[in-house]
């Protein structure tokens, strides 16, 4: 029998990374089987099949799967899928509170990143040489379904791209409060005196937030 061994992480669906990042989690599973997993879920053959493989076979399969994910990934702007042309949000300025709320309760958690990734990408309405505009959000229900099937590197693009800019965010934010410490505390009292009205995030929250950002970027695989 003849399997179809992906040779970029393009050719790796979104959901096939879910699903084996989901079956990876279970504490207890041996790297034997995540080997048959991993050929099972990104060559989308059954496992029986996998099982009958000789084992140089199944090494030699993992291998080359696991390989895919040294490269750090960049961000791609746009691609196709399913004839349908998607694009990145081309001005994050002019992103809106929805799509940030909903951005902020989706990507830090990869059972959700299809969501995440349908506030991210959505169909180009207008395009003119490298300039386009993109549909009105209208929440990640919409094309979070059919966003699953997407390209695994673009949507690990665009979390690496979160993770730099969250990043560059925390170390410009510290240094200018290292610089300044009499505004961290100006923003502190603020918060101690308004509490539970969720004005402002304190400095430490917003340390927790893009920290649990940047522990979701350990997405690389781990050779056996």
């Amino acid at each position: 029998m003849k399997i179809t061994i992906p040779t970029s992480l393009n050719e790796i669906k979104l959901h096939q990374y879910q699903a084996f990042l989901k079956v990876s989690a279970i504490e207890g599973q041996t790297e034997d089987f995540l080997k048959h997993k991993m050929i099972q879920i990104f060559c989308d053959v059954s496992l029986k099949i996998v099982m009958l493989m000789s084992f140089k076979d199944v090494e030699e399969i993992s291998g080359k799967i696991g390989s895919l994910f040294t490269d750090k990934n960049k961000l791609i702007n746009r691609f196709k899928l399913n004839g349908v042309d998607y694009g990145f949000v081309p001005n994050l300025d002019n992103i809106t509170s929805g799509e940030l709320i909903d951005l902020d309760a989706y990507i830090s958690d990869w059972q959700k990143m299809h969501q995440a990734m349908a506030v991210l990408f959505r169909p180009v309405t207008k395009s003119f040489a490298d300039r386009y505009l993109i549909e009105k959000y209208e929440g990640s229900d919409k094309y979070s379904e059919v966003l699953k099937d997407m390209p695994l590197d673009v949507a690990l693009g665009a979390m690496v791209f979160f993770w730099d800019l969250g990043k560059d965010l925390v170390n410009s934010t510290m240094s200018y409060l290292a610089a300044n410490p009499e505004v961290e505390n100006i923003v502190n009292k603020h918060n101690s005196e308004n509490a539970g009205d969720g004005t402002l995030l304190s400095m430490e929250q917003l340390k927790e937030t893009f920290s649990d950002l940047m522990k979701s970027q350990n997405y690389q695989y781990t050779s056996f």
